[in-house]
C-alpha cells in the first residue's frame, strides 16, 4: 500500500513541476507589437482597430493614407482614474508597401505621432480604378529594437 502512495505522490509532484514549465504557444508565433498603430479614416470599425481596417477613397482624386502611432504607458493600469496613457511616438520611420512587396513610400511620424502620404491610384498599382478596386497595404517599422507591422486596405468608391 505504501508503494502505491509513493508512486502516486511522485506522479503528482512531476505533474506539478511540468505545470510550472514555460512552453511556447504552438498556435501563435507572434510577439506583441511595441506600439499601437491606428489607421486614419478607417470606415465602420471604430477608428482602425480591426485586424485589417479599410479606408475608402474616391476613384477620382488622390489617395490619402495615414496612421497614428502611440506607445502605451500601462503604469497606471490598476488606477481607474489614470488607466492606460497613449503617448504619440515622434520621428518614427515607417515603410508603406503593398502586400505584394511594392514600395509605396517612406514616412516619418510628426510631433502628434501621425504620418500621412498622398498617392495616385496608378502609384498604388491600379492604373484604371473602378468602384470596388482595392489595394492591401502593410505599414512596417521598428520601435525600441522591436519590429512591427500593421495591415490595412484602401478601397475605391465613386
Amino acid at each position: 500500500m505504501k508503494q502505491y502512495r509513493l508512486v502516486i505522490m511522485s506522479g503528482v509532484m512531476l505533474a506539478g513541476l511540468a505545470g510550472c514549465m514555460k512552453v511556447a504557444d504552438p498556435f501563435v508565433d507572434r510577439v506583441i507589437a511595441p506600439v499601437l498603430v491606428v489607421i486614419d479614416n478607417a470606415t465602420g470599425d471604430g477608428g482602425g482597430q480591426t485586424g485589417e481596417p479599410v479606408v475608402s477613397q474616391k476613384v477620382a482624386g488622390p489617395v490619402m493614407l495615414g496612421v497614428k502611432i502611440y506607445e502605451l504607458d500601462k503604469s497606471g493600469i490598476l488606477n481607474n482614474k489614470v488607466g492606460i496613457d497613449s503617448i504619440p511616438v515622434t520621428s518614427l520611420a515607417i515603410k508603406l508597401t503593398t502586400r505584394a512587396g511594392m514600395a509605396i513610400g517612406d514616412l516619418k511620424t510628426d510631433a502628434a505621432g501621425q504620418a500621412t502620404i498622398s498617392k495616385t491610384w496608378a502609384e498604388l498599382g491600379i492604373p484604371a480604378p473602378a468602384a470596388g478596386s482595392s489595394v492591401s497595404l502593410t505599414w512596417t517599422g521598428e520601435y525600441k529594437g522591436q519590429a512591427f507591422s500593421r495591415l490595412s486596405r484602401v478601397q475605391a468608391i465613386n
